[in-house]
């Protein structure tokens, strides 16, 4: 008899326990990253922007669409009185990355100052664009740089830091054993790229890593 009792109580609060809601953004939300699937980027952000007449919570999207060019949807909002609403806006999906401040030449070396971190929709980003500031600050020109547009991985470098002809500092480094020897560069290099070299000591030439400016590691 007292289970009985207890599950009718437990029914009867069920039934009259209300629904539980969900901001109709968040919903759109939900629905925009499911037909991007994979090919939306995880720290992509979704801006939803409601026309008017919209609701601001529901159970369920019952029905969506949505342009994946311009970012406009249709969708059926069902509440927890069970009526239906069609609910029409933008959902855009976008990616905060860093953009020159200025036009920025060949050759030249970008600094902090030199960009701004701005947020830009998915489908204006390509495969090869830049969008971590750590990729960008500190390297070096290759092609002109549009202020306020994004930066291709194409269009920076590595900077020079060793030239023909300059005098090195060479550095052994095996974990155990630490060596330096004066040395000469026979050839421009970039940070990270291989160059060769003379060891003005043996005078014997062989290739290095150039690490910084003046400084290249021999690497076994």
């Amino acid at each position: 008899m007292f289970r009985r009792l207890i599950s009718l109580l437990c029914a009867i609060l069920m039934a009259g326990s209300p629904a539980l809601a969900e901001s109709t953004s968040v919903l759109i939300e939900e629905q925009v990253r499911q037909r991007w699937g994979d090919e939306l980027p995880v720290e992509a952000t979704i801006h939803v922007r409601f026309s008017a007449g919209s609701v601001k919570e529901a159970e369920l999207i019952s029905a969506f669409w949505i342009d994946p060019d311009s970012g406009s949807f249709l969708a059926n909002a069902v509440t927890d009185t069970g009526v239906t609403h069609r609910l029409q806006g933008l959902a855009l999906a976008k990616l905060s990355l860093p953009v020159p401040t200025r036009r920025l030449m060949p050759g030249e070396i970008i600094g902090e100052a030199d960009f701004r971190i701005t947020e830009l929709p998915v489908a204006r980003v390509g495969a090869f664009t830049l969008t971590d500031p750590a990729s960008l600050e500190g390297k070096q020109v290759r092609r002109m740089l549009a202020q306020g547009r994004p930066v291709m991985r194409q269009s920076v470098m590595e900077p020079l830091v060793i030239g023909r002809g300059d005098k090195v500092n060479i550095l052994y480094d095996d974990g155990r054993l630490v060596v330096t020897a004066p040395g000469r560069a026979l050839s421009d290099a970039h940070r990270g790229q291989d160059v060769r070299i003379v060891n003005l000591v043996s005078n014997n030439s062989l290739t290095a890593v150039a690490r910084a400016d003046g400084l290249v590691e021999v690497i076994r």
